[in-house]
C-alpha cells in the first residue's frame, strides 16, 4: 500500500535498530534460559536484578542508537520513526527475556503460545488500520510502526504477569554487583549475537546507504519484499531454537546421548526448510505477483536466491543452539566475526553493481558457510559419527522435491501446482520416514 520507497526507508531503519539491540540484552536472555533449566530455583532471585538491568540497558542503548543514527546523517523522519522501533526493541527483548524463564521452567507450550502472542495482535490491529475507513485512506509507515508497539506492550504486559504468576512477589533490584557478575559470565553471548546480527541485517542498510537516493530506498525495499517472507519462515526455526536450547542444555549437564536428538530435531526443521526453498524457486514470480505491485520481476529473483540461503538458515538453528548449550561461545564468536566479514566484504563489492541481487547473493554465501562452519565444529566437539544413510534420504529427498516441482508447472492454475508440489513433497518425507509427528511431540513433552 505504501510502495518500495517508503517500505525500503522503513526496512533499513529496522534493521538498524536490530543490529544494535544487542545493547538490551548482552547475551542475557541466551544465559538465563541455558542457567534457569539447569537450576529452576534461580528463578525468582534472577527476575528481580535483571529486570532491573535490562531497563538501564534500555537506556543506554537508545543513547547509542540515536548518537549513531545521528553520526551517518538520519533525517527528522527517519529518527521519529527510529524512536518508536527503538523502544519496540525493548519491548522484543524484555518479552524475549521472561519468555526465557518460561522455557527455562520447560513450560513450552506457554512459550510457543506467547511466541505467536505479538504477532497476532499485530494481524488484528493492522486489519483494522487497513481494511477499514477508520484512518480515512491515510495509512502510512508511520502507523505500522504504531501498530507493533501497540502489540509488543500487549504481549509484554501479558507475558510478565505470567512470570511473575510463577515466580512469585518480585521486587525489582539494582544490585551492581550482581550486574557485574552476571554480564561477565553473559558477554560470549552478547557478542555472538551482536555479530550474527550484522551479518543477518546490514545488508539492508547498507543498501540504503551505499546507494543514492532514491535509489537506495527503492531496492531496500525491493529487497525486503523476499527477506520478510524469509524473515516469516524463519520464525519456524526460531520456535525451536528456543525448545531446543533448555533440551540440550539439561542433556549435556547430564552426559546424555545427543546425537538422536540432533538428528531428529534437524530432520523436523531441514525436510519444512528444502520444501520451501525449492517451491520459492519454481514460483517466486507468482508468490511476488500475489503479494506485490512493483518491482515483482526484480523481487521474485531475489526471493529464490534467499530462501536457498534458508536451509543455511535452519542448519544454524539446530546446531548453533546445540553449540550455544554446550558453552561453545569461543568457536562460535570465531565462526560468526567470519561470517560478518565475509558478508561485508561481499556486500561492499556486489551492490554497486547488482544493488539488491548483489546483497542477496551475499547473504546465501553467508548463510551457507556459517552453517557448514557450525556442522564442522559440532561433529568434532561432540564427536558425532555422520549417517551415510540419513544424507543420502536427504539428498534423494532434495532430488524428488525438483521432480515434482518440474512436474508441477505443467498444471494450468499455479496455485493448484503449488499446492501439489507441497502436498506430494510432505507426503514422500513420510514415506522416506523423514517426517513424523510423533517425533515433533517427543520434543515438545521432553522433560
Amino acid at each position: 500500500m505504501i510502495g518500495d520507497e517508503s517500505y525500503g526507508l522503513y526496512f533499513a531503519l529496522f534493521n538498524f535498530s536490530m543490529i544494535l539491540n544487542i545493547l538490551l540484552d548482552l547475551g542475557i536472555t541466551n544465559y538465563n534460559n541455558r542457567n534457569i533449566a539447569r537450576h529452576n530455583f534461580l528463578l525468582s532471585k534472577h527476575v528481580a536484578n535483571i529486570v532491573g538491568l535490562k531497563f538501564l540497558l534500555a537506556i543506554v542503548y537508545t543513547v547509542f542508537s540515536l548518537g549513531i543514527a545521528a553520526i551517518i546523517g538520519y533525517d527528522k523522519i527517519q529518527i521519529h520513526l527510529l524512536f518508536f522501533l527503538i523502544f519496540n526493541q525493548f519491548l522484543i527483548s524484555f518479552t524475549l527475556y521472561l519468555r526465557s524463564n518460561i522455557s527455562g521452567l520447560h513450560l513450552f507450550r506457554t512459550d510457543s503460545l506467547i511466541s505467536v502472542l505479538d504477532r497476532s495482535f499485530m494481524i488484528i490491529i493492522c486489519s483494522i488500520l487497513l481494511f477499514t475507513n477508520i484512518l480515512k485512506g491515510k495509512f502510512s509507515i508511520a502507523w505500522f510502526v504504531y501498530a507493533q508497539t501497540a502489540a509488543y506492550v500487549l504481549t509484554s504486559l501479558i507475558t510478565f504477569a505470567i512470570v511473575l504468576g510463577k515466580s512469585g512477589r518480585i521486587k525489582i533490584q539494582f544490585n551492581f554487583k550482581f550486574f557485574l557478575v552476571f554480564l561477565r559470565k553473559s558477554y560470549p553471548y552478547a557478542l555472538l549475537i551482536l555479530l550474527m546480527s550484522f551479518y543477518n541485517r546490514i545488508d539492508s542498510v547498507m543498501l540504503e546507504r551505499l546507494l543514492p537516493d532514491p535509489i537506495g530506498k527503492e531496492q531496500a525495499g525491493i529487497y525486503a519484499h523476499s527477506f520478510r517472507l524469509l524473515d516469516a519462515v524463519s520464525m519456524f526455526g526460531v520456535l525451536f531454537a528456543g525448545l531446543l536450547l533448555p533440551i540440550f542444555s539439561k542433556m549435556i549437564k547430564q552426559k546424555e546421548s545427543i546425537g538422536q536428538m540432533v538428528q531428529l530435531s534437524y530432520t523436523l526443521l531441514i525436510v519444512p526448510a528444502i520444501v520451501i526453498a525449492i517451491s520459492s524457486i519454481y514460483y517466486s514470480g507468482q508468490i511476488m505477483d500475489v503479494l506485490y505491485t512493483s518491482n515483482t520481476e526484480s523481487s521474485s529473483g531475489i526471493l529464490g536466491i534467499l530462501m536457498i540461503g534458508f536451509i543455511g538458515i535452519a542448519t544454524t538453528y539446530i546446531f548453533g543452539t546445540l553449540l550455544t548449550a554446550n558453552g561453545s561461545l569461543k568457536y562460535l564468536n570465531i565462526m560468526a566475526f567470519s561470517g560478518m566479514v565475509l558478508n561485508v566484504t561481499l556486500n561492499l563489492i556486489l551492490i554497486p553493481r547488482y544493488q539488491a541481487f548483489g546483497s542477496a547473493y551475499a547473504s546465501l554465501a553467508t548463510q551457507l558457510f556459517t552453517a557448514a562452519t557450525q556442522v564442522i565444529l559440532a561433529f568434532v566437539i561432540f564427536k558425532l559419527k555422520p549417517n551415510f544413510k540419513f544424507i543420502f534420504q536427504l539428498l534423494m529427498f532434495v532430488g524428488i522435491v525438483v521432480v515434482f516441482g518440474t512436474v508441477s508447472k505443467n498444471i494450468d492454475n499455479w496455485f493448484y501446482g503449488y499446492l501439489v508440489m507441497i502436498f506430494a513433497s510432505v507426503l514422500f518425507a513420510f514415506l522416506l520416514k523423514l517426517f513424523n509427528i510423533k517425533d515433533l511431540y517427543r520434543i515438545i513433552r521432553y522433560k
